[in-house]
Order: structure tokens, then C-alpha cells, then sequence
């Protein structure tokens, strides 16, 4: 009874705001890098308070991101800033969330005040004037935020984060993170991998995390 009562109340927000979506589309089919419409939108729906807001914000996304689950949980205040974002099952959003393009696999956990940026190379600087150039949609990279990632509060993302690892809160990503690992400062270092499993050698694990470590 739970399931069929959300799923009706998911699809009565998608008809709700289908008239958004729709002016998003319209602006979609006539100018490909041209995002003002969906921008406009997302500011809105992002201030829509309560669970109201959690469902409207949802269906809105669905409908206008290249992919977005209505298993999905969008927090106050977050903002998507590129059409060309998936969100998987099961993916958490805190409150006040900055997110780029990117690919937010299942079951993540995106703790709020985070930001996601669309890569790292989204400003190019003019060697000539010294002046740092505007942003242009080309130089948009999709990062890629594994299943099972936990980002903490206040992290600044700027790479591809492998599954089931974690980011500490406050800290700042720029390059690539591997699977099963702990990172944590500014720039993000690693911290320790998690316990093997119970097939896995413990010394071999302890060298792993020597090894992940000199690296860092």
C-alpha cells in the first residue's frame, strides 16, 4: 500500500510540473548548450519547503535531467546546475547541495552544503591578459560519484570518486579517489582503506594501505 500510495503521489508531481519540464525541453531542442530556462526552474523548486518540496523537486528532475529516480532523495535548497546529470536509486541530497554535471550512483549519500563541480577545468585563463575566461559549457566534465559513496558535509568535489569509498567532511577532491577508501583534508589525502573482508588477508590489506599511503 506504501509503494502504490508514493508512486501515485510521484506521478501526480510529474504531471504538476510538466509544464516546467516542458518550457526546459522547448529550450533544449532550440539551443543545446542554452541551460537559463532550467536554471530558472531549479532555483524555484530548490526553495519549495517540507515533503511537498522533497516530491516536486524530484518529479521536476525526472523529467529534465538525463536521468533522475523518483527513488531518489533531493534536500532544501540543492541545486542541480547541468541537464546532463544522472541520479541513481537510492541517492541522498542534504540541504543546500551545489551539484554540476555528474553521476551520482546508486545508493549515495550527498552530505549537505557539498558541492560538485563539473570537473576541474571549467575556467580557462588567457596567457596574454593574465584574465581567467567566462565559463563556457564545452569544458563541462561529468564527474562520476560510484554506488555507495558517502561524500561528508562541506566537500568540495572536483573528480570521480570510486565505489563505496568515503569523503570527510570539509574535504577538498581534485583528483581521482579509488574504491574502498577514506580521504579527509585540503587537498583530500588518503586516510586508511576499510577492513577486508573476511576472505581478504589481513597483512596483505596493511600493505595495501602502506602503499595507498606513500602514494598520497
Amino acid at each position: 500500500m506504501y509503494h502504490a500510495l508514493k508512486l501515485f503521489i510521484n506521478r501526480l508531481c510529474q504531471l504538476l510540473t510538466l509544464p516546467m519540464a516542458i518550457t526546459c525541453w522547448l529550450e533544449s531542442s532550440t539551443s543545446k548548450h542554452s541551460e537559463a530556462v532550467f536554471s530558472f526552474w531549479t532555483h524555484v523548486f530548490s526553495i519549495l519547503p517540507g515533503l511537498p518540496g522533497v516530491f516536486l523537486r524530484r518529479a521536476f528532475y525526472s523529467l529534465t535531467l538525463e536521468k533522475c529516480s523518483l527513488n531518489s532523495f533531493i534536500g532544501f535548497g540543492t541545486i542541480f546546475a547541468h541537464r546532463s546529470t544522472v541520479v541513481e536509486d537510492n541517492v541522498y541530497t542534504g540541504i543546500y547541495c551545489s551539484i554540476g554535471s555528474a553521476h551520482l550512483g546508486k545508493n549515495c549519500l550527498i552530505g549537505s552544503h557539498s558541492s560538485l563541480l563539473s570537473g576541474n577545468t571549467q575556467h580557462l585563463r588567457n596567457d596574454e591578459s593574465g584574465e581567467w575566461m567566462p565559463f563556457s559549457s564545452s569544458n563541462i566534465n561529468r564527474i562520476n560519484i560510484a554506488e555507495n559513496v558517502w561524500v561528508g558535509e562541506g566537500a568540495i568535489i572536483l573528480a570521480s570518486i570510486g565505489k563505496g569509498s568515503l569523503v570527510a567532511a570539509g574535504a577538498v577532491v581534485n583528483s581521482n579517489v579509488k574504491a574502498n577508501i577514506v580521504v579527509a583534508g585540503n587537498p583530500a589525502r588518503f586516510v586508511k582503506s576499510f577492513a577486508p573482508t573476511p576472505t581478504e588477508d589481513p597483512t596483505a590489506t596493511a600493505q595495501k594501505n602502506a602503499a595507498l599511503k606513500s602514494q598520497a
